[in-house]
């Protein structure tokens, strides 16, 4: 069952982690990333997210507007960078996104001063909600810690003004082929609890949907898929408690998947075991 239009893409690929785009900075092939961008575009992107890495500042700018220059979507700005943020923001022109706002991708309780940025102009601003503002950025290990940070992003967001419409959350996501912790449960559970609060209504929730599945085989041994429906997976148990963004792949097909699914039985069994016993979960899993 598709997930018709309930899930916004942040479409991933202009990102220097990406190996085959890494390539094409290092070669400086603009004209080549520009054209990812606009690929993405047509496969249904929502946003196009654009991270340089710490590259020169200089060439976010020429990106954005090169970007802009091809498509009019809205583009996600994703750096901890200051100043590679600061100057995305001077060079992004709403005009050329149907006069949309931008992603500031992101600000934590270790980046509070990310938000001085929206004095140059608004934008919807990823806040990352795994680290507890306790003077140490403590990460989080319980849902509840979660929902803590929420409320703590929340406060500071409030002193900028932004509207709930322009907050999203990012409680994080953790590979599911190594979770000995917990994490998928705290993670899916966070979405609850944050979905379900009155404070956060309107607000949104994302994750960076690629590292739930990062270092893991593409086919079992059978040949059937891994990554995708164990993505669709975690999906199905999200996007109905309010998940409604992702940054991930536009060329997946991206659906709620039944209960019986091998993937949805995996993805069970590791919310209901710790240690070793959710990892050979997974394991089984890939290897059938």
């Amino acid at each position: 069952m598709a997930m018709n239009g309930r899930l916004n893409i942040i479409a991933e690929k202009i990102n220097d982690s990406v190996p085959s785009t890494h390539d094409l900075f290092e070669q400086g092939k603009i004209d080549e990333i520009v054209n990812l961008a606009k690929e993405q575009a047509e496969q249904g992107a929502r946003y196009i997210d654009v991270n340089i890495g710490p590259r020169d500042p200089r060439l976010m700018v020429e990106l954005v507007k090169s970007i802009q220059g091809q498509i009019t979507l809205p583009l996600s700005i994703d750096t901890p960078s200051y100043e590679i943020a600061e100057l995305a923001l001077k060079a992004y022109d709403p005009a050329k996104a149907g006069g949309e706002k931008p992603i500031l991708n992101s600000i934590g309780p270790k980046r509070l001063q990310m938000f001085d940025l929206l004095k140059i102009q608004s934008c919807k601003v990823i806040m990352i909600v795994n680290e507890k503002d306790d003077g140490k950025a403590t990460v989080c290990t319980e849902s509840a810690h979660v929902v803590e940070a929420a409320h703590q992003m929340y406060a500071h967001a409030q002193k900028y003004n932004l509207s709930n419409d322009d907050i999203i959350f990012d409680p994080s996501i953790a590979p599911i082929s190594s979770d000995m912790k917990g994490l998928t449960k705290m993670t899916v559970n966070a979405v609850e609890s944050i979905g379900s609060t009155p404070l956060f209504k309107g607000c949104h929730m994302s994750v960076g949907l690629s590292n739930f599945t990062v270092m893991m085989p593409s086919k079992t041994k059978s040949g059937q898929l891994v990554k995708t429906p164990l993505e669709n997976a975690f999906l199905t148990l999200t996007v109905p408690k309010g998940l409604d963004y992702v940054i991930g792949s536009t060329k997946k097909k991206y659906d709620f998947l039944p209960e019986d699914h091998p993937a949805m039985q995996t993805i069970c069994k590791v919310m209901n075991f710790t240690g070793i016993e959710a990892v050979k979960a997974v394991r089984q899993f890939y290897n059938s």
